[in-house]
């Protein structure tokens, strides 16, 4: 104990003085160090031995086994002892802390086995979802694989279909070529006849309208010689029974003036005889034979009349054709080009001004097209040309906007250079109004309600956007 080691003086040990030992110290007492016991702190007291500080429970044999425990809680560790009069910093308090629990071996293997269960399960699902994900990779690179061939097929198609547009359009092509030198002959065509110092085309009809030219002259002279020949029945007309009996009083004088007229045998002029009255019966079947053939020339006049309208309407036609044809002939965009590499033009439709269009196919949508081609002046100036196409694309993203069944729809437009620029229409079969009031002149009165009814609702609609739109470029054609 600390008493019997104070009581060895050869265990004693002189410490050095030092002045930190001072001033942490206070004083030094007898130029020994402290005891032991004092640097030992305890709920015993002062001087008391550290085993006899500890309470009862504590050295009880029950609490054996948390004796030492508590020990070592209350004291210090021992390198915070001060020996002599240098003692060492105190350290900071370790506390131990006892916990009881109700769990046993078997819940513990069981809480174990559980956890390798939930590991074993993760691990599993881990297993599955790497499968699932090395099969749809599998799936990707199938599908991929799929698409491709897909994208190979779909361009052979479109090959295909190019190659079957192009041949179709050439053999319409050189069809409507032979017909338009067939109706050459029949219908007409142009001759280029010089007047002075320039040229200019003359029309020349074909043999269908000189037939008809012929057949008309015949008619005219039927006419005529029918008209004639009733003048001269006339003369001839027998008179009537009123009238009968006074020229006969008078007859027999003329006759007999006739007869020595006609016998003078020195005369040496022949007079030709009068003609021979008819009978009554004989004039009106010669007059009724007359009105019978004038109403048959009639009825052929009237026929070549409207053979020869019908030949103009053709005629106007074939003359549209020629036009076409001479135009087709000399655009640059004749050899079945593909613009914008998706709208592949088959044949000329019109020509305008500075445009040309052309029906087309879309070889995306897999659908029939026009396609205008707007060619400006190269003559123009940079600022005119760049005027002009600003304004006409503002134009074409309205139209592009438009949704109405009585307004052709605008799919696309598109530069090609500088001076070129094209729009994707709807295409329309059949021909425009124009057309059609030239080739059957007249319409009736449903007929033409029922188109200024589909305009007016065309209008309105227009009127009805916000803001309106205004269209001054309203025709028939």
């Amino acid at each position: 104990t600390p008493e019997k080691k104070q009581s060895e003086p050869s265990r004693g040990r002189k410490r050095k003085a030092d002045t930190q030992s001072e001033s942490s110290q206070g004083k030094n007492i007898g130029g020994r160090g402290h005891k032991i016991s004092d640097y030992f702190e305890y709920q015993g007291g002062n001087g008391s031995s550290p085993v006899r500080g500890v309470p009862p429970a504590i050295r009880s044999p029950q609490n054996s086994h948390s004796a030492p425990s508590s020990v070592r809680q209350n004291s210090p560790s021992p390198t915070s002892l001060a020996f002599g009069d240098h003692p060492l910093t105190q350290p900071k308090q370790l506390s131990l802390k006892i916990t009881q629990t109700d769990l046993t071996m078997l819940k513990l293997a069981a809480l174990e086995s559980n956890k390798n269960q939930d590991l074993e399960k993760k691990e599993g699902r881990i297993d599955d979802l790497l499968r699932a994900n090395c099969d749809l990779r599998r799936q990707i690179d199938e599908q991929q694989k799929l698409l491709e061939k897909y994208k190979e097929r779909l361009n052979k198609c479109i090959s295909m279909s190019k190659k079957l547009l192009i041949e179709k359009s050439t053999q319409e092509k050189l069809a409507s070529r032979e017909k338009s030198m067939q109706d050459r002959l029949r219908l007409g065509h142009f001759t280029t006849v010089r007047h002075g110092a320039s040229f200019t085309e003359q029309w020349t009809d074909g043999f269908a309208f000189q037939n008809l030219v012929k057949q008309q002259e015949w008619v005219n002279q039927q006419r005529e010689d029918i008209e004639r020949q009733r003048k001269l029945l006339a003369k001839r007309k027998p008179p009537t029974t009123n009238n009968s009996q006074a020229p006969s009083a008078n007859s027999e004088p003329k006759q007999r003036k006739n007869k020595a007229v006609n016998g003078a045998e020195n005369d040496p002029f022949v007079r030709p005889n009068l003609p021979q009255l008819l009978t009554l019966a004989e004039y009106h079947e010669q007059e009724e034979i007359f009105k019978l053939r004038l109403g048959h020339l009639k009825k052929e006049e009237a026929e070549i009349q409207a053979e020869l309208e019908r030949l103009e309407r053709v005629r106007n036609l074939h003359i549209r054709e020629l036009k076409r044809i001479n135009n087709e002939d000399n655009s640059q965009f004749k050899d079945h080009p593909t613009l914008n590499e998706r709208y592949l033009l088959l044949h000329l439709l019109g020509r305008g001004g500075f445009s040309e269009v052309y029906k087309a196919f879309d070889l995306y949508e897999q659908r029939y097209a026009a396609v205008k081609i707007h060619q400006l002046n190269k003559s123009w100036r940079d600022e005119k040309k760049e005027n002009y196409h600003k304004h006409a694309c503002r134009e074409y993203r309205i139209h592009k906007e438009l949704d109405h069944p009585r307004i052709v729809k605008l799919y696309d437009y598109f530069s090609l250079d500088t001076d070129t620029f094209c729009t994707v229409l709807e295409y329309c079969e059949g021909n425009d109004l124009d057309f059609y009031l030239k080739q059957h002149k007249l319409m009736s009165e449903k007929e033409a309600r029922s188109i200024v009814m589909q305009i007016v609702n065309a209008l309105r609609y227009l009127n009805e956007i916000k803001p309106p739109i205004i269209h001054y470029d309203l025709k028939p054609g």
